[in-house]
């Protein structure tokens, strides 16, 4: 274990749960660790720590608490949520007991398995923890299922196939909890078109006030931070929404300024380019033609 500025590092599952008093895992690359056998305690988890290993977390009741960042996230009923390899946790703040479990996967174990490379893909790892997953009856009842499976699976004895069907058992696991996020952004589409609808005035906002100008072209980090949420969380949240991905979108926000400041002003197109964030016309013009098959001074002639 590494202590770099007061945050802890665990390389291992096995170092991870004997520095938290927990039993050793039963295989050295994955472990489940069911609410109703071991107990998770405020104590154990106080100081920061980082995990070089996949984190799933289910718990099923309220009354848990974890931040993670400056972002503190109470777990609803139901609530699953997903960290990656190098993300930091804070640890819990309330030693209230709960049910579900924890699955901890380390790369290793997916190595040479098509996972390795899919569940890079799973966006939700790379959400914050209160964008997490809020789980309906149904969905509740197959989680702890495939939670139990593999929970089962672990304590058989391994044999050549046990490999094999703990892949199986994350990766529906995580199909599933990949399903019933894209629910979670359709059930929630009144909130989360209000969402979209303050994207779209922090673009507007920043092409009009002069920003853009004065800082190039607008980024997926910018707007995420001026939204409060993840850039991940807010790629999968517009691709269910609108199909296109944070970037597409700001694409397509530039290219309705663009020719709204071409139809309706009597700029140059050099000055339309340095207003909207481009640092050479050439490059304006370039991005203009590759989505309209016109270049600003074809569109603008149109018009005339």
């Amino acid at each position: 274990m590494e202590q770099r500025n007061k945050i802890r590092v665990f390389h291992s599952i096995a170092e991870m749960q004997l520095a938290f008093g927990l039993p050793r895992p039963l295989h050295p690359l994955i472990s489940m660790l069911d609410y109703s056998k071991v107990e998770i305690t405020r104590e154990m988890l106080a100081l920061p720590f980082v995990m070089d290993f996949y984190n799933i977390t289910y718990n099923e009741s309220a009354g848990c608490r974890m931040r993670y960042g400056q972002t503190t996230y109470d777990f609803e009923e139901g609530g699953m949520f997903f960290t990656s390899p190098g993300q930091p946790l804070t640890g819990l703040e309330t030693a209230a007991a709960g049910s579900g479990f924890t699955l901890l996967v380390h790369p290793d174990f997916l190595r040479n398995y098509p996972l390795d490379a899919k569940i890079k893909t799973y966006g939700f790892f790379g959400y914050a923890v209160n964008e997490s997953l809020h789980l309906a009856g149904r969905e509740r009842a197959i989680i702890s299922t495939i939670g139990r499976n593999i929970d089962d699976e672990l304590e058989t004895a391994i044999d050549d196939v046990s490999q094999d069907v703990l892949i199986s058992q994350i990766e529906l696991l995580l199909s599933y909890s990949q399903r019933f996020y894209k629910r979670q952004f359709i059930t929630r589409k009144p909130l989360n078109n209000a969402l979209l609808e303050k994207l779209d005035k922090i673009l507007d906002a920043y092409f009009d006030d002069q920003t853009a100008l004065l800082k190039g072209l607008p980024t997926v980090q910018f707007l995420a931070g001026q939204l409060n949420i993840s850039p991940k969380y807010l790629g999968d949240l517009l691709r269910t929404l609108t199909g296109h991905n944070t970037q597409q979108h700001i694409h397509m926000r530039l290219i309705e300024k663009a020719k709204e400041n071409l139809t309706i002003s009597n700029l140059t197109v050099g000055e339309i380019a340095y207003q909207l964030g481009f640092e050479h016309p050439q490059s304006f013009n370039k991005f203009f033609k590759s989505k309209t098959q016109l270049s600003p001074l074809e569109f603008r002639a149109s018009f005339n």
